[in-house]
């Protein structure tokens, strides 16, 4: 049946059926507007997966921090290196990967900075002293900027059709980049969910502290990574020119580059600005070799079509035809040259978007930022431009997800991307328990904190001419472990200059000398003396040492000689070890007897040597330990002792060292201090036991440290030299000429790096863990007690001299 409608009848179904779409286009706008005003819906990227990966529909993001490293000390030709392998670096990005570099500097709260380097009061009776050395730390930290933290950071990005390819290929260029950049010196880090969500998190909520949960919590409570990210509000300005994340103004500019030429300085500067919390980020869109020629001879051929106008121009006009406008002559000739970097050098071509957001608690802060912000790039012939209304666009393209959505990008080549060179000057600022401060990074004035427990080898030298600060920064360090470990702390002092300070930490002071009444027994041994199940057998080695010494002899110990010593040896040994007693310990006087017993010639020489050790005028090295040795500060003070007896006492106190270090085995860390290090190195026999100490310690939880002036003296042997080669720490004061190539030499410092260990201050120098190089300033206030107790100058209160 068909019905037929009259006319007034369709024109009412017509109006009811577009109202009927006006309700519905009506609802769909308001959802669509109530998706929009949803924070989480704003980020432009879907997911985090739990190795850390950002998912936005086909793109795969994966996100690595990379340290600092000292470009600016650098010397010329090690910069031009340096520049070189960064544009290697870029230039590994083919056309198939985008990647961002973002720069972070965040203000962090002055109250937790100053809690992070605070001094914990202890149950004991030395808190006045931590009270004032706090003061000294809160005093040097206002001087710096260790308040601002700063992170450089690499996302790349690749398309794919399913996770699992994209974790393949990310993988792939996770390696690669790591190498790369580990090859520059820097360290890298690649970022995981936990790490990825508070990067985020941190950025969009900066007045917040960053959260942190791994990937489980999330997936058991409910939330999304999204979620976990995303800031309480977003509020966009209608002027289109700022917008609001929770309660800070936020705005985002993006770099024009009017400049034909730039500095590598540039970046440095703008991360350097001040307290101001910016992230610069590097959109980088790698082109295709042969599209980005095609494209610049199209633009040539442009620009080719300009010139035959302004020529037919010219001819009408009746003027020269070989006249042509300024601008049109520097296009051809920057398309011309670009061409041929292009095809003839090993420079790719890049689509570059750099965006700065800058983001403060108050308006007014941020107008200050912003002017401070342009005012450095137009130093540099940059403009900074505001995206109006396209605010929202610029955050999504700032943040570390690969998304870009300004495409405000200008074409780059390899060296004209690369001269934004992210290396300035490292700092070393590390504040987790146990780090000891050394001073103010001399170019930045930053705080230098470092624990010496993270190195690879925790040993260390203080090297530095007479009156150039290595005692005091010695005495600095010694007093920093004492207040903030629990380390036990043993000096040797040839020059008794430590012992204010072990009296004022209640110490015990070891006075070495015929008249002190202080008596170390030579013998002293612990089960764990060695590190295998013979301690015997290592105590027979220090024991022919001790036996070398005392004859004096050039050629050594024959065959004989050392037969007999460890034969005797193990023989009064096993007679205490079948009885462990303190009364049972035994004495030289024990070794003396055994040796008489011997039917060898070479037993009576021997015991004919020791002789005044036991019965002579040197007999206070033959009795039992009188003096305590449990306590945790310990300072062996060998000035009283003669040449002679000198080089016996310190190889006598090296070997009660080695036994505190193998006793502390396992519990805790033990701290040694050997001042006037060149006396342990001229002799044989305590030189090859400093060797040991140097090789064996780190296992055992020693943490030597060498204190001398005289450099030759470390290189004297090749085996000597093995010191430098296990101590990834180094603190280096002023240096005379022929020290300070020697030390250039083993220890690859620049020229520039040489002027802050040439002619400096006392207290100044070069600060060396592992591969880092910083020159500090160790101005240490005067008006402390803290500095009576330290300083070693003539005329001050300290003074032992």
């Amino acid at each position: 049946m068909v019905i037929d409608l009259t006319k007034k009848e369709k024109q009412l179904r017509e109006e009811s059926s577009a109202k009927q779409k006006s309700v519905e286009n009506w609802i769909k706008n308001k959802q669509r507007q109530q998706s929009k005003d949803s924070t989480q819906n704003t980020l432009s990227f879907d997911s985090i997966n739990e190795d850390g990966i950002v998912v936005s529909g086909k793109k795969y993001t994966q996100i690595v921090e990379f340290s600092d490293i000292s470009y600016q000390l650098a010397p010329e030709y090690r910069q031009i290196e340096i520049f070189n392998e960064w544009c290697h670096f870029l230039n590994y990005f083919d056309s198939t990967i985008e990647y961002q570099l973002l720069f972070l500097n965040k203000r962090l709260n002055t109250l937790e900075t100053l809690n992070d380097i605070q001094i914990e009061a202890r149950n004991d009776a030395f808190n006045d002293v931590r009270e004032e050395y706090n003061q000294v730390l809160d005093n040097q930290l206002a001087k710096g900027n260790n308040s601002m933290l700063k992170r450089k950071f690499i996302a790349y990005t690749v398309e794919s059709t399913s996770l699992e390819n994209a974790v393949n290929s990310l993988n792939r260029i996770n390696h690669d980049v790591i190498n790369q950049l580990q090859n520059l010196g820097s360290q890298v880090t690649t970022l995981s969910f936990t790490q990825t969500v508070a990067l985020l998190h941190g950025i969009l909520n900066p007045d917040e502290p960053r959260k942190e949960a791994d990937y489980e919590t999330i997936l058991t409570s409910g939330l999304t990574p999204k979620d976990m990210v995303a800031p309480m509000s977003m509020q966009f300005s209608k002027r289109g020119d700022g917008f609001k994340l929770n309660a800070n103004y936020c705005k985002i500019g993006y770099m024009e580059i009017l400049a034909s030429e730039l500095s590598d300085r540039m970046l440095a500067e703008l991360t350097d600005l001040g307290e101001m919390n910016l992230l610069v980020s590097f959109d980088i869109t790698p082109m295709d070799q042969h599209e980005a020629v095609r494209w610049v001879k199209g633009k040539m051929s442009d620009i080719d079509a300009m010139k035959i106008i302004e020529q037919k121009k010219a001819i009408r006009s009746g003027y020269d035809m070989d006249i042509l406008p300024p601008d049109l002559i520097n296009h051809a000739n920057e398309s011309k040259a670009l061409l041929e970097d292009l095809q003839t050098r090993n420079e790719h071509a890049y689509l570059v978007t750099i965006t700065i957001m800058m983001n403060e608690e108050t308006q007014e802060k941020l107008k200050n930022t912003e002017y401070q912000v342009k005012a450095l790039c137009q130093k540099y012939n940059i403009a900074i431009r505001i995206p109006h209304f396209q605010q929202e666009e610029a955050l999504m393209t700032t943040l570390p997800i690969g998304n870009n959505q300004l495409y405000l990008d200008r074409l780059l080549t390899t060296s004209s991307t690369a001269i934004f060179i992210p290396f300035t000057t490292q700092e070393l600022f590390q504040t987790e328990t146990g780090s000891q401060y050394y001073g103010l990074n001399t170019i930045s004035n930053n705080m230098i904190m470092a624990n010496r427990k993270k190195l690879r080898n925790p040993n260390g030298l203080i090297l530095g001419t007479p009156g150039s600060g290595k005692s005091f920064g010695a005495k600095r360090e010694l007093l920093d472990c004492f207040l903030t470990t629990k380390d036990d702390i043993l000096v040797i002092d040839p020059e008794r200059e430590y012992a204010p300070l072990v009296n004022k930490f209640n110490g015990q002071i070891v006075e070495l000398s015929p008249s002190s009444g202080m008596y170390v027994n030579p013998l002293d041994i612990n089960e764990n003396y060695s590190e295998d199940d013979n301690p015997i057998a290592l105590k027979t080695d220090f024991v022919m040492s001790l036996c070398e010494l005392v004859l004096g002899g050039k050629e050594g110990l024959n065959a004989v000689e050392a037969s007999v010593i460890s034969r005797v040896t193990i023989e009064i040994y096993r007679k205490y070890f079948s009885n462990p007693k303190p009364e049972n310990m035994p004495i030289l006087e024990d070794l003396y007897n055994e040796l008489k017993a011997q039917p060898e010639n070479e037993a009576q020489v021997l015991a004919k040597g020791l002789e005044m050790y036991v019965t002579g005028a040197f007999n206070f090295f033959n009795n039992r330990t009188n003096v305590n040795l449990d306590n945790r500060v310990i300072n062996f003070d060998i000035s009283g002792l003669g040449k002679q007896l000198k080089k016996i006492g310190m190889l006598i106190v090296q070997d009660q060292i080695w036994n505190k270090v193998t006793e502390n085995r396992g519990k805790i860390f033990t701290r040694v201090y050997i001042d006037e290090f060149h006396l342990l190195l001229r002799d044989e026999q305590t030189a090859g036991y400093s060797q040991e100490i140097w090789k064996r310690f780190r296992k055992w939880g020693g943490i030597p440290t060498g204190i001398t002036q005289n450099v030759k003296d470390l290189m004297g042997s090749q085996e000597i030299e093995s010191i430098f080669d296990n101590s990834d720490f180094v603190l280096l004061y002023n240096q005379s000429y022929s020290d300070r190539e020697l030390l250039s030499e083993k220890l690859h410092i620049s020229p520039k790096q040489q002027q802050y260990i040439t002619n400096s201050q006392a207290g100044e120098g070069l600060f060396i863990y592992d591969h880092i190089i910083l020159p500090f300033k160790d101005q240490f206030p005067q008006n402390t007690t803290i500095y009576e107790l330290l300083s070693t100058k003539p005329g001050e209160k300290s003074s032992q001299e």
